[in-house]
């Protein structure tokens, strides 16, 4: 019989097929037997999957409960009826997330009439949690997924990973140049400003990556959904809020120090700004990402950094041309 070849990173194709059914119609006595007979050679056999004469899917017992009951009972008055059991093209990932919620060590695996074709095994399942995981790391680089370990890849294997990303960002660092260049009158009339512009741009793309970072985790493990955007967006509003006006009161006194009062008003309403457009960004992007079915790590620090470096550069120097009338 040909094996049925099945896509990539689902459960079909993760599943062990050394399992053991029995049949609905054994006794207890019987189905001892039987895993006598055929459990050789067979390893990770935690669950019995019970199937009717047409192979579907009828119920599970542990083997402690087939040990323990009475061998003249019938098997369906022993097994467990509601069984969980996943499909064979269920995405890996989401597989790894019932395992989370179920806490199960194996689960069933069926076709599309309900007939158990092979078993998924915890230990698979923390094998891909791992691969996921490394995936988004590299995604949050970004970096695109090393086939082979990082001391075996080879130079220019390492160059073609992130060179890519590091081009694009490159580009979009330019638009921060162009923001600069247009605002150079305001910088020339007063040069102070020049010193807090590092200071306010990363702050925003520093607190729009807590927030990415945040939402991105909450989605991976289940607890946020695309429902829940609205939620999460005036929470992020009200929470950006107070991070803005802490760290304006902060930096507020270095800004009258260099520049003087004016100066200080500049910096302090440009913080609050760009903390909450940054962390509106940083929330937002990863439920964008998710909506256009791309994965949301890739709503990367360095691409909501440089988003967020952009924006901040505008926020800037557009209140302090309208506050210093310059």
């Amino acid at each position: 019989m040909v094996k049925k070849q099945f896509k990539l990173e689902t459960t079909g194709s993760l599943m062990d097929r050394a399992y053991l059914t029995l049949q609905e119609s054994f006794t207890v006595e019987q189905a001892v037997q039987y895993v006598r007979d055929n459990v050789e050679n067979k390893t990770n056999i935690h669950y019995l999957y019970v199937t009717d004469q047409d192979g579907m899917l009828k119920g599970v017992m542990s083997l402690r409960e087939l040990l323990s009951a009475s061998g003249e009972l019938p098997l369906n008055s022993v097994m467990t009826t509601n069984v969980k059991s996943l499909p064979t093209d269920l995405d890996q990932e989401k597989a790894a997330k019932i395992f989370q919620k179920c806490d199960f060590v194996s689960m069933p695996v069926v076709n599309e009439f309900r007939q158990v074709v092979g078993v998924v095994h915890v230990e698979d399942i923390l094998d891909v949690m791992e691969q996921e995981a490394t995936e988004d790391f590299h995604k949050m680089a970004p970096v695109s997924s090393l086939e082979v370990s990082l001391k075996d890849a080879k130079v220019t294997t390492l160059y073609r990973k992130r060179i890519v990303w590091l081009v694009v960002l490159v580009f979009m660092n330019v638009f921060s140049g162009a923001g600069i260049a247009h605002f150079e009158d305001v910088i020339e009339a007063n040069i102070a400003l020049v010193f807090f512009l590092p200071l306010l741009v990363d702050s925003g793309g520093n607190a729009g990556s807590q927030a990415s970072t945040l939402v991105i985790r909450a989605m991976a493990v289940g607890q946020v959904r695309m429902t829940d955007w609205l939620k999460m967006f005036t929470k992020e509003i009200s929470v950006s809020i107070l991070l803005g006006v802490t760290m304006a009161a902060a930096v507020a006194g270095v800004g009258m120090f260099r520049g003087g009062p004016e100066i200080a008003l500049v910096i302090a309403l440009t913080m609050v700004a760009v903390v909450i457009v940054g962390s509106l960004i940083g929330m937002s992007l990863p439920f964008i990402f998710r909506k256009l079915n791309l994965d949301p790590a890739t709503a990367s620090a360095p691409l909501i950094t440089s988003i967020a470096d952009i924006v901040g550069v505008l926020i800037y120097f557009s209140i302090a041309s309208t506050l210093l009338s310059l």
